[in-house]
């Protein structure tokens, strides 16, 4: 599965999402439609909308609410971006300034908020309980996992449990919801409802994976990001976990260090640590286990190009190199 092909199967359903989201974006205060314009407009895979639409899809769902919960799924993405830019203080994304550098951090914060309520307001509309139940539980377990990341922020000492555990809540959680909407909208039952589910959490798992080594590998133009970005923050992330477990003594003091004090100063002993474990190839090693996971989650499905793409998604988000 690449990017140009899935574009291609969902085409249609994608310009009737983005029809979707460009109407709920209307509001009276025009700052709230310029912060919001420019982060849609900025790009971004749109994955996790492409998922609820895919789900429904491949259980054969004909009506319209997957456009509608594909639009709310990306608002409550857009909104976690908004408030994550400003509390890790970043200034640029997708290749362009945040927008918290843009318009600053009270307009990013407050339209953060906006998107958030405007989720709530599309998915009431649906008007079906469990719907809401699942996105209502997202969003929470996606704020629990923001602060839990903070807390471990500038803590070399932490667990890959606790790393995971973060991912899971942050990341996989959203990926997790978007599964089961296509599942649950389709009537399909507990069961196929919950392997969805299951797939969703290992693709998001492995999707944040290869994130963090794209911190130490990828080319700024590329992903749209600075390398060295979670660094700089102080994030403790797998590989260099990895670096601290497996490395030199003086490895792993110089990646200690560095993860207190926030610095990127030693950041060419840190990459060629990184280089010297191995701790990239082991890191997307754990992605790719991930990724086999989603894909056994799926029999549940029957054939078709929809689950086809499906089986494809979790190694097109490993090998990725953006």
């Amino acid at each position: 599965m690449t990017a140009t092909s899935l574009t291609d199967l969902l085409r249609d359903d994608m310009a009737e999402v983005d029809r979707v989201i460009r109407a709920s974006l209307h509001s009276d205060v025009v700052l709230i439609r310029q912060v919001a314009e420019y982060i849609i407009a900025g790009g971004g895979k749109r994955l996790r909308p492409a998922m609820v639409v895919l789900c429904a899809n491949a259980l054969g769902y004909r009506g319209h609410y997957h456009h509608e919960l594909a639009a709310v799924v990306e608002f409550i993405h857009t909104a976690t971006l908004l408030h994550d830019d400003v509390v890790d203080a970043s200034d640029l994304r997708r290749g362009r300034p945040t927008a918290n550098v843009e318009f600053g951090n009270a307009a990013s914060v407050l339209v953060g908020d906006f998107l958030y309520s405007r989720a709530f307001q599309m998915m009431v509309t649906v008007q079906n309980m469990h719907v809401m139940e699942v996105l209502s539980d997202a969003t929470t377990v996606i704020s629990e996992g923001e602060v839990l990341q903070l807390m471990n922020c500038h803590d070399p000492d932490i667990e890959v449990d606790n790393y995971l555990q973060v991912i899971r809540y942050k990341t996989a959680k959203l990926f997790e919801a978007s599964s089961r909407l296509g599942a649950i909208i389709s009537g399909a039952g507990d069961e196929v409802e919950a392997a969805l589910g299951r797939y969703g959490m290992h693709l998001g798992t492995a999707f944040q994976l290869v994130d963090d080594v794209l911190d130490y590998s990828g080319d700024s133009d590329q992903t749209g990001k600075n390398v060295g970005d979670d660094l700089a923050e102080g994030k403790p992330t797998l590989p260099l976990l990895h670096v601290m477990r497996t490395g030199t003594p003086e490895q792993a003091t110089t990646v200690r260090e560095a993860i207190i004090n926030g610095s990127v100063d030693q950041f060419d002993a840190i990459m060629a640590a990184v280089r010297a474990t191995g701790a990239l190839d082991y890191t997307r090693e754990c992605a790719r286990r991930e990724a086999e996971l989603a894909v056994a989650e799926l029999t549940c499905l029957p054939d078709s190009v929809y689950k086809q793409a499906l089986l494809e998604l979790p190694a097109f988000a490993v090998e990725r190199d953006r």
